[in-house]
């Protein structure tokens, strides 16, 4: 059974050379975060993954979290693990250094939650909860609930979790029930039910900061009638320490197809009373601080799927390194071989290698524009970037999370038929990559978000210049000689062509016939981020070669070219498919009556 290896090598291409740490580390705020201290990190954070989170992550999913009375115990040595994670302060990366944070670049977290992901995704998923719930209260806390709240949240003290869905609400967050009576002191009660709560209850942390979408009696019907509450599992004390248990419990926890580590909370507000809770920013304005934290958290359940499949890749290479089948196709020889050498793993491992590495470059781009959206001294640049950043968030969610579940899938196939058996390992990783494409709004969801606010919306501006800027590196590719840059040059302008048509269709069809626009949604989300995960492993391979016409002889370069041609030629041809799906497919998905299924 293999171990979890940080793929240190990739991640430092990735930051150094694709996407430019060092340009990000002379933004104002982010001058500590130079390539060496940045390095120091990443080896630090590769230790820990490797060495404390990743062991857990098979006794964690065989022993699962506990519930009995009403609470819940982490699975065995959780518990122990997280209190050195947060003590070593890597709960305090990304977040603002006035409240305890180190302020690093998204950049640097992104590299780092990868690794956390791969390890062990039910124990990562606690910390990411938190970092969303810390966002809200940053953007839209009160100083008292900032002051009493984040320095314990960002050094990992205490934890925090979102509560949005309830029974009879799933994704329509227009049908939440859950009430908020106003008190003479200004709290407020809360009761309802709430489900779907990820790390809704533990004992890891001697406090959890449950953030809660609520209606207040005078609020209007809808999502606009929607308000965000403060409710600590433990009120605190005058001094600032946990003090009374409020009336906020976990009544269950669900039985799951995995990450069975990862509590996933049936919480009950208000049963004994009510639920003790304070108005986050202002009233009836709930929905728009949460989509704060989930807008967080949709980037960093992409970095699941990322996670995944990197390490359902290594998992399938050690095996395939292992596994003694058949004589090599073509030899003479009739010794069996391992099965690394048969025509058919090979595809399929470069299927894995090639996928996992486009998803690391593309979210990596994701993230340092997003610290030039929030640190660049140039207010136009500013606005660029962010709206690189809306449009790409939900393919980076939903294009890497259904690549995850692919990638696991494959790692399955790769191990034949012990792959199937859980003792491998292999299962495990698509038993837990499934949930990522449905937490924080389906990959349905993702689509239409794209589709509608991010490129209908503004007539298809901002895709259009990101088409312009991949026309763009397709124009470099032909600086380079060699058959492997001709073939990726053709490749790269027919998705970039088919990716093309296909955005005029839906900016053209989303007005008049906003169904059939929808039909082809999912396709067009993940047509685009094929086409984007094969541009920014263009800009690798044309990186890679220059370092190779320099002298370098690193046997990483030519590697990197080889994955990028086999991505070239084995997803960026799926492109054209992708557009006729999107501009054709509609008729037959709406051609039968509702009565005929």
């Amino acid at each position: 059974m293999s171990n979890y290896i940080a793929p240190l090598r990739d991640i430092r291409f990735v930051l150094n050379q694709l996407v430019g740490l060092e340009q990000v580390s002379k933004f104002p705020g982010y001058e500590d975060a130079t390539p060496e201290t940045v390095d120091a990190i990443l080896e630090e954070a590769a230790k820990f993954a490797q060495d404390k989170i990743a062991p857990l992550n098979i006794p964690g999913d065989q022993a699962g979290a506990k519930w009995a009375n009403n609470a819940v115990t982490a699975a065995p040595g959780f518990k122990e693990t997280y209190r050195e994670f947060y003590e070593n302060g890597w709960t305090a990366l990304p977040c603002k250094p006035e409240f305890g944070g180190q302020g690093l670049p998204k950049l640097v977290s992104t590299a780092v939650n990868e690794m956390w992901k791969a390890a062990n995704m039910a124990f990562a998923l606690c910390p990411m909860l938190t970092q969303g719930a810390i966002e809200s209260l940053v953007i839209a806390g009160s100083d008292k609930q900032k002051k009493a709240f984040l320095p314990k949240m960002i050094s990992g003290e205490w934890t925090g979790t979102m509560n949005l869905t309830e029974p009879s609400a799933g994704s329509d967050l227009a049908a939440v029930r859950a009430r908020a009576e106003p008190q003479p002191d200004g709290t407020f009660k809360i009761f309802g039910q709430k489900i779907f709560i990820t790390w809704g209850d533990h004992d890891m942390t001697d406090n959890i900061v449950h953030l809660v979408l609520a209606r207040t009696p005078t609020a209007p019907e809808g999502v606009k009638g929607i308000s965000l509450f403060v409710v600590p599992k433990f009120m605190l004390n005058p001094d600032g320490s946990p003090g009374k248990r409020n009336d906020a419990y976990c009544i269950k926890i669900e039985h799951k197809l995995g990450i069975h580590a990862s509590p996933t909370a049936v919480m009950s507000f208000g049963d004994n009373g009510g639920a003790i809770g304070e108005l986050v920013g202002e009233e009836n304005r709930g929905l728009e601080y949460m989509f704060v934290m989930m807008n967080a958290a949709r980037f960093a359940v992409g970095l699941e799927g990322l996670g995944i499949s990197e390490r359902a890749y290594q998992r399938a290479v050690n095996y395939a390194r292992e596994r003694i089948q058949g004589p090599e196709t073509g030899a003479k020889s009739k010794e069996k071989v391992a099965i690394i050498k048969h025509p058919d793993i090979r595809r399929m491992l470069m299927e894995m290698r090639a996928q996992t590495e486009a998803m690391r470059a593309l979210a990596a781009v994701v993230a340092a524009q997003h610290d030039a959206a929030v640190k660049h001294p140039n207010e136009e640049e500013r606005k660029r970037s962010q709206a690189f950043v809306d449009l790409m968030i939900p393919v980076v969610k939903g294009w890497c999370t259904e690549n995850g579940i692919q990638v696991a899938s494959t790692g399955i196939q790769v191990h034949g038929g012990m792959g199937f058996i859980e003792e491998t390992g292999a299962a495990q990783h698509l038993r837990d990559s499934r949930i990522a494409a449905i937490y924080e709004g389906t990959t349905g969801i993702q689509a239409n978000d794209l589709i509608g606010r991010k490129m209908a919306r503004e007539g298809g501006a901002t895709i259009k210049t990101v088409i312009a800027q991949m026309r763009q590196t397709e124009a470099e590719l032909g600086k380079f000689k060699g058959g492997d840059f001709a073939v990726i040059q053709k490749r790269l302008k027919t998705g970039i062509d088919a990716l093309s048509a296909a955005a005029d269709w839906i900016v053209a069809t989303y007005g008049p016939d906003v169904r059939s626009a929808l039909c082809g949604a999912v396709p067009f989300m993940m047509m685009l981020g094929a086409v984007a995960g094969g541009w920014q492993m263009a800009r690798s391979a044309m990186i890679a070669q220059s370092r190779i016409d320099a002298g370098d002889k690193d046997p990483f370069y030519p590697a990197k070219i080889a994955t990028t041609r086999f991505y070239a030629d084995h997803f960026l041809t799926r492109a054209p498919m992708f557009s006729e799906i999107v501009t054709a497919g509609a008729p037959g998905a709406l051609a039968l009556d509702e009565a005929a299924f």
